[in-house]
């Protein structure tokens, strides 16, 4: 017993983070982490980069980008994402902040849920099969041809091609809502791909990425 004793005390403990807008879900989440040995839930987010971040969300907007994108910003921080749906394009935007490890709500159970974030720390992947199949699919479109010179895979340095697109049609001074009619996208994944490269290319608004993109030969 004793030697069990001096075990548990060296072992590591993950510290993890829960964010959400549904009060309910967030303080089940909570609830069940505290019970976990190996993890401890902090208030304010693992410290000096260290740990897991869960973010539950009904859909990934704008709203759950910009919360995603602060949140991971720190080099060893890894996040479980908790959702109700994602289209394929804002899947690719998760991807490319270095995020692998999302569950849809309907299927999260407790024990489903201690799993995906000990998954995350050791920096591994866990997308449920639907998505993975997504995913795969777009790679695979990617590979064969379908984009520009300048594509590259998410979490690879440069710009998608629907990043480029988007901000060719911005430099032609479109808004939000004529750059959606052009590509057939919702004025949402619009705003989603700009806050993307901004956020990762530590651009401060859209002339600056426009600029940015013009001096680098993306557009």
């Amino acid at each position: 017993m004793l030697q069990y004793a001096d075990e548990v005390r060296t072992t590591r403990t993950i510290p993890v983070a829960v964010h959400g807008l549904d009060p309910l879900a967030r303080a089940g989440a909570v609830s069940f982490l505290r019970q976990c040995p190996e993890l401890s839930v902090v208030d304010d987010g693992p410290r000096d980069g260290a740990g897991v971040v869960v973010l539950i969300a009904d859909t990934f907007d704008e709203t759950a980008l910009t919360s995603l994108s602060r949140l991971v910003r720190a080099e060893r921080t890894r996040a479980v994402l908790v959702l109700e749906r994602i289209e394929e394009l804002e899947l690719l935007n998760v991807v490319s902040l270095g995020v692998t490890t999302i569950l849809w709500r309907r299927e999260v159970t407790g024990e489903r849920l201690r799993q995906a974030v000990l998954t995350a720390d050791r920096g591994h992947g866990d997308l449920p099969p639907d998505l993975l199949g997504r995913l795969i699919g777009s790679m695979g479109r990617r590979r064969g041809g379908e984009g520009t010179a300048q594509e590259s895979l998410p979490g690879e340095e440069g710009m998608l091609p629907r990043e480029v697109d988007v901000l060719r049609l911005v430099a032609d001074g479109m808004d939000t809502g004529e750059i959606a009619v052009k590509l057939l996208y919702s004025e949402r994944t619009i705003k989603n791909i700009i806050h993307t490269v901004t956020t990762r290319f530590h651009l401060r608004n859209r002339a600056h990425a426009v600029a940015y993109a013009l001096r680098e030969g993306y557009i």
